[in-house]
């Protein structure tokens, strides 16, 4: 079985556990996977973008308040080393949309650049924003406002090409958090998707 069909599995039983059989029901009676043009495009501008990303999204493209017909989904189905806090997927289209964000917000560049000693920057990351190609494919449950994720294309001489990057607000930092996608859920599944909990389902 691939490590994204094990996660998803073990993500439904987590939620059945909490009792949310509803929640559960509602989110997989309307949601639907990207379409084939869009994970080809995807692949065109990341072309090492992991299997298990592409898998996630042919299960479900997005869940960051995404639209699926008549209905919205808002769901968290992931989460980062922060205990408990999770993150909505973006869908397919969002992270093509997205695929500039380190420029396109200047104190990222200045962080990535380490303009500011004071802002924390792990050394697995490149210090030069030009040159950075990162995949933003998460935001967290306060809309993005306090943490991002990413994959890493772009790594400095101590880091591992795929690995992803975790960036948090107040303080503000990037942090390397796992070694590659699959790691990463690996990381979740083994913290007992620990982002999951009674009030955090819209």
């Amino acid at each position: 079985m691939k490590i994204s069909e094990k996660y998803i599995n073990g993500l439904k039983e987590a939620y059945l556990k909490t009792g949310r059989d509803e929640e559960w029901t509602h989110f997989e009676k309307n949601i639907h996977g990207a379409s084939e043009e869009d994970i080809l495009k995807l692949k065109e501008l990341y072309p090492n973008i992991p299997d298990s990303l592409v898998d996630l999204l042919k299960y479900v493209d997005g869940t960051y308040w995404r639209a699926y017909g008549s209905e919205t989904v808002g769901v968290l189905v992931i989460g980062s080393d922060i205990e408990e806090y999770g993150y909505y997927l973006l869908s397919s289209k969002e992270i093509i949309e997205n695929q500039n964000i380190v420029r396109k917000y200047a104190h990222y560049s200045a962080y990535i650049n380490r303009e500011y000693c004071e802002v924390k920057v792990d050394e697995k990351i490149i210090d030069k924003s030009a040159s950075v190609k990162w995949l933003h494919f998460s935001d967290c449950m306060n809309n993005g406002g306090t943490s991002q994720l990413f994959i890493d294309f772009t790594p400095s001489p101590n880091g591992k090409i795929g690995q992803i990057v975790r960036f948090v607000h107040d303080p503000d930092n990037f942090k390397v958090i796992a070694d590659s996608f699959d790691d990463y859920l690996k990381m979740l599944m083994d913290s007992g998707y620990d982002f999951i909990n009674e009030d955090d389902f819209f």
